[in-house]
């Protein structure tokens, strides 16, 4: 069935017009991206394939050039199109996390942190340090891993907030995997970081994991 068939309130467009990006799922935000679908196809349709074949939008936004166009109704011009989004999207989460900038918003830290690390195929560890009145003093990847977990020292989580004059820090790191439930390892180095941390009087706020999904808070789940 072409789009144009479907009642309004069912068509991508108009749904997000009416209730806003948040209420479509990944097949409908990316049929809008495709903008049409291919002979014998919609636009949704051919979404929902090029979904299961990329391995969903963490497999769409990080193919290379030659997958991304090797998938039926992608090409060039559509690669080129997602990276120029990607890179605004990234652009404008940068710009609201300058060096000075007030950490207003919990919603604008936690998509800034998941822009950063969502994409990668190995765990990487983040550390968004600030000053007494939590404007942004630096964000850092400061350690990467295997898929299977980063190493993480203490000692230079220290040395780096010292470094900065940082007095809080936010922690971060992805789960390659998508899932972002935190393992034992996980909350076994934050108590560890919040230990050594706290005997040079610097605060731990939190520590988002990155996944699918809105991602885990520790701060929220009463972790810290």
């Amino acid at each position: 069935m072409k789009i144009m068939e479907l009642p309004e309130d069912e068509r991508p467009r108009e749904k997000l017009l009416k209730r806003g990006a948040a209420a479509l799922t990944d097949a409908e935000l990316l049929a809008i991206f495709l903008r049409t679908g291919i002979p014998g196809k919609s636009a949704i349709e051919l979404a929902r394939e090029l979904l299961e074949e990329l391995g969903g939008l963490r497999g769409l936004f990080s193919a290379d050039e030659k997958r991304f166009c090797k998938a039926k109704g992608l090409g060039t011009a559509k690669y080129a199109l997602l990276k120029a989004v990607q890179e605004m999207q990234k652009r404008y989460l940068e710009a609201q996390m300058e060096h000075g900038t007030p950490l207003t918003s919990p919603e604008i830290t936690r998509a800034f942190i998941k822009t950063r690390l969502y994409h990668y195929p190995h765990e990487v560890f983040a550390c968004l340090f600030l000053d007494n009145r939590h404007h942004v003093l630096r964000y850092e990847e400061l350690f990467r891993g295997t898929i299977d977990g980063a190493s993480v020292h203490p000692r230079e989580v220290v040395r780096r907030a010292l470094e900065l004059g940082a007095a809080a820090v936010i922690f971060a790191h992805n789960h390659p995997s998508g899932i972002t439930e935190p393992s034992q390892a996980d909350l076994r180095i934050t108590q560890r970081l919040k230990e050594a941390l706290s005997l040079v009087e610097v605060r731990v706020l939190d520590h988002l994991i990155v996944g699918d999904g809105d991602g885990i808070s520790f701060a929220e789940r009463g972790l810290l």
